[in-house]
């Protein structure tokens, strides 16, 4: 069996996957929700307020899509 380079295993996983991933390494591991409702929040402050704004995505070239925005 050969082995592939991290980056071609990486390309192969599905986005949703690696997303869960990160929400799950970043977020969720390191909290202990007492409702629903509080994890639902907490999951979407994550994606609106870090993820969508200022985490850096591969998809753009390692740049926060604010920052890939403000390149455009």
């Amino acid at each position: 069996m050969q082995h592939e380079p991290a980056r071609q295993l990486r390309d192969k996983t599905p986005r949703w996957r690696v997303f869960f991933a990160s929400l799950k390494k970043e977020l969720v591991h390191d909290e202990d929700y007492q409702t629903r409702a509080e994890a639902k929040a907490s999951v979407f402050e994550y994606i609106e307020a870090f993820d969508n704004r200022v985490r850096r995505h591969s998809a753009l070239g390692y740049v926060s899509p604010t920052d890939y925005e403000r390149a455009a």
